[in-house]
């Protein structure tokens, strides 16, 4: 059984920095890409940014020059590191994790965590 568990978020101020991290254990056979995610308030579901197994990235628009996705496939951990917050950055942070188990590949999510960016 795989499990993606995320840490870090808070509150921060306008201009400030978090870094989130995404660990996944389990029956780990291979892993895929990873990606981040957010919910802001009263919107949908934005992407922000992956990390392809090659180690190429991609960043929404948001994200680019601000916004780092990082990782070690040796740990199972990732990180989204985020600087210049501002209040719009507000929401809920997910991770999902593309990793192949004893059944195939499949999408495995974080539980999500908040970050408020506000003075």
């Amino acid at each position: 059984q795989v499990q993606v568990v995320q840490s870090g978020g808070g509150l921060v101020q306008p201009g400030g920095s978090l870094k989130l991290s995404c660990a996944a254990s389990g029956t780990i056979l291979g892993i895929g890409t990873v990606a981040w995610y957010r919910l802001p308030p009263g919107k949908e579901r934005e992407f922000i940014g992956l990390l392809a197994r090659t180690g190429s990235s991609d960043y929404a628009d948001s994200a680019k020059g601000r916004f780092t996705i990082s990782g070690d496939s040796a740990d199972n951990t990732w990180y989204l590191q985020m600087n210049g917050l501002i209040p719009e950055d507000t929401g809920i942070y997910s991770c999902r994790c593309t990793i192949m188990d004893n059944t195939g590949w499949s999408h495995f999510w974080g539980q999500g965590t908040q970050v408020t960016v506000s003075s």
